[in-house]
């Protein structure tokens, strides 16, 4: 990381030095054009419980997460708040901006005190004029990215609910987790309505099979902690 960079100088403990020009998407950029990025960054610091964005509102900007927790939930028709998954530094978020729709289709909501480098619309489409490259980049970033996303629907496969958990937590904990000698530990625990969204169960079921993988030695709660043991390496 450039000693110069301005994250590096906002951020604490857990920051990512990884810089926004670096990220997956530009991967296939030329140089110039990834300098070019430094240029235009948005750097933003929020409190916990602060949205980066909300559900509806127009979606102008894109992020990379330096350092902190973001929730992604949405509310859905009948009014439910439905967490879609958690993004920690070094990911992601607010990829919207390079489609057609002008909405944010979920809320960011911080778990954490978070600091994001990002980049707006405007600039961006600026960028791709300038160096028509790397839009070429980009398209093929994202085709890759769709394939991962496509692989990672296995844990929805399984027949078992049990598997389908135990899977969707040893997954929660490599992204978010901290390893231990007692297996990974889990701080932000999702609630077992948002488990049971992510694995298509009803909450009565995500209960009993959570009770299960306790018993099996799976899995362990201390307080607020969840530990996952032996989590299946990705």
């Amino acid at each position: 990381m450039d000693d110069a960079c301005l994250c590096g100088r906002l951020g604490g403990p857990g920051f990512n030095p990884r810089c926004f020009g670096e990220f997956w998407l530009f991967d296939g950029a030329p140089p110039e054009a990834r300098a070019a990025i430094a240029d235009r960054f948005a750097r933003r610091r929020l409190a916990e419980g602060e949205d980066l964005f909300r559900q509806g509102e127009p979606a102008e900007s894109m992020h990379l997460v330096k350092q902190g927790l973001l929730k992604l939930w949405k509310t859905s028709p009948d009014g439910r708040a439905v967490t879609l998954g958690i993004r920690k530094a070094g990911d992601f978020v607010g990829e919207t901006v390079l489609l057609e729709t002008s909405e944010y289709p979920v809320n960011a909501t911080c778990l954490e005190p978070t600091l994001t480098c990002g980049i707006d619309r405007k600039n961006f489409e600026a960028l791709i004029t300038i160096y028509p490259p790397m839009a070429l980049a980009v398209i093929r970033n994202l085709s890759h990215q769709i394939e991962c996303l496509s692989s990672s629907l296995d844990a929805l496969s399984e027949p078992n609910l049990d598997d389908r958990l135990y899977k969707l937590l040893s997954n929660v904990a490599q992204e978010v987790g901290t390893r231990t000698s007692e297996g990974w530990r889990i701080e932000h625990v999702l609630t077992h309505e948002e488990m049971a969204f992510l694995v298509g169960a009803h909450r009565v079921s995500v209960t009993r099979a959570l009770s299960k993988l306790r018993h099996a030695g799976k899995v362990r709660m201390a307080g607020k902690l969840l530990f996952v043991s032996d989590a299946i390496e990705s």
